[in-house]
């Protein structure tokens, strides 16, 4: 079976000049590791919120480490400094809005301002990559409403076979 590489990239001013510890990134690293069940490397970075930073690590994850998946914390807000949606606009083919649109959905349950967040998901080339909320109890909603699609689309783009712990997430493909 193929290894599959995640990318896990945490876009913070604070946490990439040292002064923040990263617990998004850190919390995203822990979800993948109790869920999925194929084998996996995690790719990890954190930048700063500046676009060209944001999409030159995207690109680097996605065509030069080769990750099928990429999975974002930061940025997603509607302050000047959160960029992250339009860098991942940028730098995908086709864009899947139905990712943030049940990202809200999930999350509206659990806090109104859930209409603020502008998180999407894209493809570039071979890799998806999903925008997720900053606070690790918001990501967590997140992967848990949308995380049974991924392994089937991450199939439909050409990439590696990702399984997953059905107690914790049962990841959905179509019957044959």
């Amino acid at each position: 079976m193929e290894k599959a590489k995640i990318g896990v990239l945490t876009i913070s001013d604070r946490a990439s000049r040292g002064e923040y510890e990263d617990i998004s990134g850190k919390y995203i690293i822990e979800y993948i590791n109790e869920v999925i069940t194929s084998p996996f490397e995690i790719v990890y970075r954190i930048v700063p919120d500046e676009r060209d930073l944001i999409e030159g690590a995207l690109i680097h994850m996605a065509d030069i480490e080769g990750c099928c998946l990429i999975l974002t914390t930061g940025g997603t807000g509607p302050a000047p400094r959160d960029v992250t949606p339009g860098a991942t606009e940028a730098v995908c083919q086709k864009m899947l809005p139905g990712f943030g649109e049940l990202m809200r959905t999930v999350s509206l349950k659990q806090v109104p301002t859930a209409i603020l967040s502008r998180q999407t998901a894209g493809i570039r080339n071979k890799t998806l990559i999903i925008n997720l909320p900053g606070k690790p109890q918001s990501i967590k909603v997140c992967l848990d409403a949308v995380f049974p699609a991924v392994p089937y689309c991450i199939d439909l783009i050409g990439g590696p076979y990702i399984t997953t712990d059905e107690s914790k997430v049962k990841a959905f493909r179509p019957s044959k």
